[in-house]
Parts: C-alpha cells; structure tokens; sequence
C-alpha cells in the first residue's frame, strides 16, 4: 500500500528558471549584436535552454515513495535507478531544514540504516518534510517494527 509519493518541492526548480530566464535575455541580445556575431548569444541561448530543460526534467523525475513496508527513491531521466529500503532497515532520519527550506516550506531527509552504503541516503527538496516524517513514523510504528503494533 502506498502512503505517499513525494515528489521534489518546487524552489528544487530554481535553477533551471533561473537559465531559462538567462537564455531569454540571451535572446534578447541576439538582435542587438552585429549579424556576423548574432550565432553566438543564439547558441548560448539554446545551449542554456537545453540544461534548463535537463534540469527540470531530472528534477521531475526523481521521485521518493514511502509503503507500508519500505521506502524507495526512483530517479533518472533517460536511465532510472531504483533504490528501495525496508522500513526495518532505517534506524534514523535526520530532517535538515535550511533557512531558505523553512522559509519556503522544505527540507532534506538523511535516512541512517544498518547499510554502509545505499542510494537513499539523502532525499532533498521534500516539501512538507515534518508532516513527512511524521507519515514514516506512523508507518514504522503500525506495522509494530519498533515498539507495540498500532492497530487502527
């Protein structure tokens, strides 16, 4: 059963507007130079649209899944990665909440498990990260993987 599917909160968008609003201007520029020179700022515009475009796609494409039973992060854009970790197997989450992130209403998971090295270590740009933590707590705790079973 699937508890929530936690997609990147929008500020992990920043960057890419931030080139797509440089590729404008760089557009903009392209009328104003010499038409010798004009492939310059149009190829630095597209260059710069494509990243932004790469960008946002990583961005939307990496997704954190928490279930009654497990956690997984899936990610990639061309290629994916599935990493996936039994609830049993997290002995620790650490919510990192920057200034900005709790200004805008996000944080970063730090998942600790008996694992030395695993792709779900850090999630980032989780929106809502205490309501989420709160959700994996509940899940921990009704399937009585730490502490009584919680029947509800």
């Amino acid at each position: 059963m699937i508890v929530d599917i936690v997609h990147h909160h929008w500020a992990a968008y920043t960057l890419p507007l931030l080139e797509s609003a440089l590729a404008v201007l760089m557009l903009a520029l392209t009328a104003q130079v010499p038409k010798d020179l004009s492939t310059v700022p149009l190829l630095v515009a597209f260059a710069l649209f494509g990243h932004a475009a790469w960008g946002a796609a990583r961005e939307r494409r990496d997704r954190f899944v928490i279930t009654n039973m497990r956690v997984f992060r899936l990610h990639g854009v061309l290629s994916q990665t599935l990493a996936t970790m039994p609830l049993h197997r997290i002995l620790d989450i650490t919510v990192v909440k920057p200034l900005h992130g709790r200004l805008l209403g996000f944080g970063h998971f730090v998942f600790e498990s008996a694992a030395q090295e695993q792709g779900l270590r850090d999630i980032r740009y989780v929106g809502r990260p205490d309501e989420r933590d709160l959700a994996i707590q509940r899940v921990v705790q009704r399937s009585g993987l730490r502490g009584p079973r919680v029947v509800n």
